[in-house]
């Protein structure tokens, strides 16, 4: 009986995409292993879950699965969770004295249900106000990405990607907006294909000042 009420707890956590905690949640010792032995450890595993379904591993289509499927998750979709992969923001000095919002819009991002290793994907819409230092375009994709790429729930995965930009800007003027698609919503479960989910981050001058936010999401509806 406790293992039925431990595992319909479970169920519900994940049916409510109830998230825990601000930082992804990672034990202390995550990155003591090397990535070539975690390749190593999962290709092992998941042979035995495709064992455990009934799948033929000795035919060709399948035989090189479980490398594939390691070697997916260590070192691209989940590369995000190991803190040597965080991009490296380098500011400049904003000598084109620039003091209105800048705003980078539908930005593609992919990431994964934390709750049943799904994709998420969708767009990101960041903007920032200048406090005298400037921040390469592809810099803000790349920490887009970098969050994207670990088991996530959006709600964090947006407070994360806002946090950071305040960090390594060094300005409170900071709007995060990001439109996704869960196929844990799509793929199973309810089986809608249509809905997708909006979560924001305003910090600064976009959370108390409502022309500069309302200015912030007139750009990101403009008609292309």
């Amino acid at each position: 009986m406790g293992i039925d009420i431990a595992r319909a707890s479970f169920e519900e956590i994940g049916e409510e995409h109830v998230g825990t905690s601000f930082e992804t949640p990672l034990r202390e010792d995550a990155f003591e292993m090397d990535d070539d032995l975690k390749v190593e450890l999962i290709e092992k595993h998941f042979r035995e879950i495709m064992n455990i379904m009934g799948l033929d591993l000795t035919d060709d289509s399948l035989k090189g699965t479980p490398h594939r499927v390691a070697k997916m998750y260590v070192k691209e979709v989940f590369s995000g969770l190991n803190p040597k992969n965080k991009p490296a923001a380098k500011l400049f000095e904003n000598k084109y004295k620039y003091n209105e919002m800048l705003v980078e819009k539908d930005i593609t991002f992919h990431s994964h249900c934390e709750h049943h290793f799904v994709p998420i994907y969708g767009k990101a819409h960041v903007a920032y106000i200048s406090n005298g230092s400037v921040i390469g375009l592809s810099k803000i994709n790349r920490i887009v990405q970098y969050f994207s790429k670990r088991p996530q729930v959006q709600e964090r995965l947006t407070m994360q990607i806002g946090n950071e930009l305040i960090e390594v800007l060094g300005t409170q003027d900071v709007a995060v907006i990001m439109d996704a698609y869960h196929m844990c919503v799509s793929s199973r479960g309810v089986n809608d294909t249509n809905s997708s989910t909006v979560t924001s981050f305003f910090s600064g001058k976009f959370k108390h000042d409502e022309q500069s936010r309302n200015e912030f999401l007139k750009y990101i509806s403009l008609e292309k």
